[in-house]
């Protein structure tokens, strides 16, 4: 079974070195120095490269030598994934542009009424995902494990000041299930992660590129019950400096088998995201057994 702990690396220091490069110099010299970092991580940290290995040869069947090199650009990306979120969330000067497929889905949705929820992965960026639906003319909350270091959290927030988006964190006894109910009643878009899972939650098993692999059943189950439109959003970064960000139309899941609904959902959603990495592989940052076997 995966083990995934909810929580990201880095330290409060590592990111103030790359915040005042950017301050002062920009994107270009920090993603520079990024190269350093992401080296280290690709020869000494072989405990995530593990499941990413095992994805680009067994999943993906790459070759040895076309692996090895996505291995090192996964983790220069997803470097970049994170100063991309400082410098846009900060106000930092930058040049950063933007495709939008399937905005107009999003903004039909705020239309209807009755909310929606929109179910992303750890593909591509989603904290830029997010910071790009501030464009849509109603508040957006993000479902979300509070497993960053507290420390570097609030260094951050500080940093790059309140976020732009209502943050609902995942509770024990269940009360972030009465806030998100409450958000789409009041036509609020709701953004959550239906790709990992804290050990001991109850899963799917779904199929991604070719072999069962287990997903969490909150997300699925909740979209199930309260019958609200739902979007598979990504984020994807084509170039250093430009986003693609997609999203599909709305749409209400129905079936005679209650039961069989969230697996139907689920596996809807596992298509949609199996796209994305064929066409990104290097962006899925995945650091953990995810499959079945």
């Amino acid at each position: 079974m995966p083990q995934w702990q909810g929580k990201s690396k880095g330290t409060r220091f590592g990111y103030s070195i790359f915040i005042g490069i950017l301050q002062r110099w920009g994107v270009m010299p920090a993603y520079f120095l990024l190269r350093f970092v992401s080296t280290y991580y690709f020869l000494f940290s072989w405990k995530t490269s593990r499941a990413t290995w095992y994805y680009f040869r067994q999943r993906l069947q790459f070759s040895w030598w076309k692996s090895l090199g996505l291995l090192y650009r996964n983790y220069y990306l997803f470097g970049q994934t994170i100063i991309d979120r400082i410098v846009l969330m900060s106000g930092v000067k930058n040049r950063f542009s933007f495709d939008f497929d399937g905005e107009q889905h999003l903004h039909d949705m705020v239309k209807n009424g009755k909310g929606g929820l929109l179910l992303s992965a750890h593909i591509g960026n989603w904290e830029i995902a997010g910071y790009l639906l501030k464009r849509l003319n109603t508040r957006i909350n993000i479902v979300m494990f509070d497993g960053e270091h507290q420390k570097v959290k609030e260094y951050l927030e500080g940093v790059t000041g309140s976020r732009n988006a209502r943050i609902i964190v995942i509770r024990e006894d269940l009360s972030h299930i009465y806030q998100i109910t409450e958000a789409l009643g009041n036509n609020e878009l709701v953004c959550m992660h239906a790709d990992r899972f804290m050990d001991g939650n109850k899963t799917l098993l779904l199929e991604l590129l070719n072999e069962e692999a287990h997903f969490p059943a909150g997300p699925f189950i909740l979209t199930a019950k309260l019958k609200v439109p739902v979007s598979f959003v990504f984020a994807m970064k084509d170039s250093a400096l430009h986003y693609h960000f997609y999203a599909t139309e709305g749409k209400c899941f129905e079936s005679p088998d209650r039961q069989a609904l969230p697996s139907i959902i689920g596996q809807a959603f596992a298509r949609a995201m199996e796209e994305k990495v064929r066409a990104y592989p290097a962006q899925w940052y995945n650091y953990y057994a995810f499959w079945k076997k």
